[in-house]
Formats: C-alpha cells, sequence, structure tokens
C-alpha cells in the first residue's frame, strides 16, 4: 500500500451511523439507510426508543435515476422503501430508505410492529410490485384483484383511458 492511500484512509472521514446503520441527513431530518436484513431489527430498536408511530410507508422506483445520492457503502437498487417514524414524546421523527433489488422486490413486513402499516404496504404492493413478506393480507388495495402491472413503476405502459364529455347533460348538471 502507498503512503498516499494509508493517509488517505487515515483522514478519510468515519461514516456516522445509528444503532450500527448509516446515518445520513436530508434538511435536518436524519435518516437511516438499514439493509433488508437490517430493516425490522431497525424498526424494532426505534420503536423501542419511543419511535411509536408509523406515519407513512411508501416507496421508489429509481429506474431512471439509478445515481442518486447515498452514504458510502450503501448501493443503489432499483426501488427504494422509505418509512417515516414519529417519536410523539421527544417531538423527533426519523426517516428510514431500504434499497430493495429488483431482482428479488421483497422486504419484510412491519404489521406486527406497526398494524397501521398494513395499508400502506398493501399500496406499496398495488403500486409497485413489492412483496412485503408474512403480511396478513397483501391484495391489491386500490387497482381492481385481475389488473395486470403495477401502475408506478417506470417502465409500465401509461396507456390511456379516454374522458367521456356528452353534451346531453343540461348545463346545471355539468358544474
Amino acid at each position: 500500500m502507498s503512503d498516499t492511500t494509508e493517509s488517505q484512509q487515515a483522514t478519510a472521514p468515519e461514516m456516522p451511523t445509528l444503532y450500527g446503520v448509516p446515518l445520513g441527513d436530508s434538511h435536518g431530518q436524519r435518516v437511516l439507510h438499514p439493509t433488508r436484513a437490517q430493516y425490522v431489527k431497525t424498526v424494532r430498536t426505534l420503536l423501542d426508543d419511543t419511535f411509536v408511530m408509523c406515519a407513512d410507508l411508501t416507496a421508489v422506483d429509481y429506474l431512471t435515476f439509478p445515481d442518486r445520492a447515498l452514504p458510502a457503502g450503501v448501493a443503489a437498487e432499483r426501488f427504494e422503501i422509505v418509512v417515516n417514524l414519529l417519536s410523539v414524546e421527544r417531538r423527533e421523527r426519523i426517516r428510514l430508505r431500504v434499497q430493495v433489488p429488483a431482482d428479488d422486490a421483497t422486504i419484510p413486513t412491519l404489521f406486527d410492529l406497526y398494524p397501521g402499516s398494513e395499508a400502506m404496504e398493501r399500496e406499496v404492493y398495488d403500486m409497485f410490485g413489492i412483496v412485503f413478506t408474512d403480511h396478513p393480507d397483501l391484495t391489491r388495495i386500490l387497482m381492481p384483484e385481475d389488473w395486470e402491472g403495477f401502475p408506478l413503476r417506470k417502465d409500465y405502459d401509461q396507456g390511456r383511458i379516454p374522458v367521456q364529455f356528452s353534451a346531453d347533460f343540461p348545463a346545471k348538471e355539468r358544474g
């Protein structure tokens, strides 16, 4: 190893972590980047640390934006699960961003920890096709059961449903 490489390693700032997970910042909000394997354990630790409310759980398809900013050591994947947790007691919010690969679009459910996440996980499944393992009722929630595909995936053909207009309606009924 050269002297330059050794000195670069010695001066490289250490990655901040919280609960053993890479920690970032987004406009003053703490953002954790657990792996799928760390996901449930990290959320359980946050629940024990007064983060008792799951305010939001959604997904993002980064198909067209693979070079987004992530902490060093976090490998970008096509999908990302984003979870916002609140500590009412401490008046704090924390976000988790979990990378999910397209070829294995699965992640454990948070239903056992946050029962209110049930519908949010179903919506992510319905719109993105990400499967939440051990979910109690992973069925479509917005689209018809026989719908093919996942409308919020960036490679989903948008198609078009024509809007019906009619001059037969009286003006007062049209608004």
